[in-house]
C-alpha cells in the first residue's frame, strides 16, 4: 500500500472532505504513474479522484467499530517514533 495514505477511520474528529480526497488523489496517482495528468488525460484523471473519494466516503460512513476512536495526535506521535526508529 502506499505510504502517503493515511488510515482515515475511527478517529475523533472524523475524518474531513479534505483528507478524503487527498487520500483518493494519492491512490489515483498511485494506480496511474501520474503525478499530474497530461491534458488529454486531465478528465478522467479527475473523474477517478471524484468516484474514488466518493466510495472512500460511504465506506467511512458505513463501518462500525467497539474499538475507542483514536487521537490523531497520539498516532501521529507514533507514527514519528516508528519512523525514528527505521531511519534512525
Amino acid at each position: 500500500m502506499c505510504r502517503n495514505i493515511k488510515t482515515l477511520f475511527n478517529f475523533e474528529p472524523p475524518a474531513t472532505e479534505d483528507e478524503i480526497h487527498a487520500s483518493a488523489l494519492q491512490f489515483v496517482r498511485k494506480l496511474s504513474g501520474f503525478n499530474k495528468p497530461s491534458q488529454a488525460n486531465e478528465a478522467a484523471f479527475d473523474r477517478a479522484v471524484a468516484e474514488v473519494s466518493e466510495a472512500a466516503r460511504k465506506l467511512l460512513t458505513s463501518l462500525h467499530t467497539h474499538a475507542p476512536t483514536r487521537d490523531r495526535e497520539i498516532e501521529a506521535e507514533k507514527a514519528k517514533e516508528r519512523s525514528r526508529l527505521r531511519f534512525g
